[in-house]
C-alpha cells in the first residue's frame, strides 16, 4: 500500500469489541514485552464499534508522546474478523501481531511468538498450564478433539487471540463473521506452515459468566463451514455428489423393492408412506447431484484464478555466460558460406 511507513518492522494489531481491559495497562504491558525483540512497531487499536471510554483513554495516551499508535473507529460493531482485516489495510509492517483487548496471555511472553516466525509462517498461542474446572477442560478437550477430526489439524487453544504471522498470511486470508477463531486451519489448508507457542496464561484472564447455547452452536457451524472450505472448495462434486448418489441410491432400492413387492405378491402401492419417501429422496439426490455439478462448472471456469498453494522456496540458476555473436560477426559468417 502507498501509505506504509517503510521504517515500521512489525504492527501489533488490537480489535477492541464488548470484552476490554484498561487499553493503557495493556499497551504498558505489550509494550514491554516486545521490547526484546528490537523491531520498530506500532500499535493499531480498532473499535469495533463506537467505544467513547476506550478513544479517551488512547488519545490521551497518544498527547503523552505514545506515537506509536494508531486508532481506527469502524462505525459500528461488524466482528473481530471485521476488525483485523481493517487493522491489516492500515499496517506498514511486514510482520503482524494480533493480540486480544483483555488480559489473556502474560504480556512479557509477547516477543515468544516473533521468534518462530524464522522457519514457519504463522505462530499460535497456547495458553500453558491453563487454568479452569473440570468441566471446563473436559469441554475444551472435546471441542478441539472434533476441530482435529473435521479439519485435520491438531490444534490445543483455538481461542487464543495472540498471533503472530507474516504479513503475506493475512493478505492470502480472507476473513469474515467468526472465522479469526480458525484462522490457523485457514492458513493451513492454503500452505502456510503453522506452529503454536506455548504462552503463560495471564493471573487475569478469567471468565465468570457462561456461554449461552447459540454460541456453542455457532462455533460449532463456523467448524463445518471450513470443514467445507479446507476439503471441497475445488471439488464439491464430491460433497454434494457423495450426498446426492446415496440419498438417490436409498430411494431407488426403496422403490425396486416396493415394484417387486407389487409385481410378484400383489401389494398395493397406493397406501404405502414408503413410496412418497422413496421417491422423494430419489428427486432430491438428482437435484443434490445437479447442484454438485454446477458447483464444478463454476470452478472450472474460476479455476485460473484461484491459488490455493504457497511457494516454500524458489532456487534459479544464474543464466550461462554465453557470449552472443555480434552484428560483424554475423556477416562474416555469412560471406563465407
Amino acid at each position: 500500500m502507498s501509505d506504509r511507513d517503510p521504517r515500521i518492522q512489525l504492527s501489533v494489531i488490537i480489535p477492541v469489541g464488548k470484552r476490554h481491559a484498561n487499553v493503557r495497562e495493556l499497551y504498558a504491558e505489550y509494550h514491554s514485552g516486545l521490547e526484546p525483540v528490537h523491531l520498530t512497531h506500532e500499535f493499531i487499536f480498532v473499535l469495533d464499534g463506537p467505544h467513547p471510554e476506550v478513544m479517551a483513554e488512547l488519545e490521551q495516551l497518544i498527547g503523552e508522546n505514545a506515537r506509536n499508535i494508531i486508532i481506527i473507529s469502524l462505525s459500528r460493531p461488524f466482528g473481530e474478523s471485521t476488525a483485523l482485516m481493517a487493522g491489516l489495510e492500515r499496517a506498514s509492517g511486514d510482520l503482524i501481531v494480533t493480540l486480544p483487548a483483555y488480559h489473556q496471555i502474560d504480556g512479557r511472553d509477547v516477543a515468544k511468538l516473533i521468534t518462530p516466525l524464522d522457519s514457519a509462517d504463522v505462530a499460535i498461542g497456547w495458553r500453558w498450564p491453563r487454568s479452569g474446572g473440570t468441566l471446563e477442560k473436559i469441554r475444551r478437550a472435546m471441542f478441539h478433539r472434533m476441530v482435529a477430526l473435521v479439519t485435520g489439524i491438531r490444534l490445543h487453544d483455538i481461542g487464543c487471540g495472540a498471533r503472530a504471522m507474516k504479513r503475506r498470511v493475512l493478505e492470502e486470508l480472507s476473513l469474515y463473521g467468526d472465522q479469526h477463531r480458525l484462522l490457523a486451519v485457514l492458513a493451513d489448508r492454503q500452505g502456510f506452515r503453522v506452529t503454536e507457542v506455548e504462552l503463560r496464561q495471564s493471573e487475569r484472564d478469567r471468565f465468570e459468566g457462561v456461554y449461552r447455547p447459540r454460541q456453542y452452536a455457532h462455533l460449532v457451524l463456523d467448524v463445518f463451514t471450513v470443514f467445507f472450505l479446507v476439503r471441497f472448495t475445488k471439488k464439491p462434486l464430491r460433497f454434494f455428489g457423495m450426498i446426492g448418489a446415496s440419498m438417490c441410491g436409498l430411494g431407488a432400492l426403496v422403490v425396486s423393492y416396493l415394484v417387486f413387492d407389487r409385481l410378484f405378491f400383489s401389494e398395493s402401492l397406493a397406501n404405502r408412506p414408503a413410496l412418497l419417501l422413496s421417491s422423494l429422496l430419489v428427486v432430491l439426490g438428482l437435484q443434490l447431484f445437479a447442484l454438485g455439478l454446477l458447483a464444478e462448472l463454476i470452478i472450472f471456469t474460476q479455476a485460473r484464478h484461484m491459488k490455493d498453494y504457497q511457494a516454500a522456496e524458489v532456487i534459479q540458476y544464474p543464466e550461462a555466460d554465453v557470449q552472443r555473436p555480434t552484428r560483424e560477426s554475423r556477416i562474416g559468417t555469412a560471406s563465407l558460406r
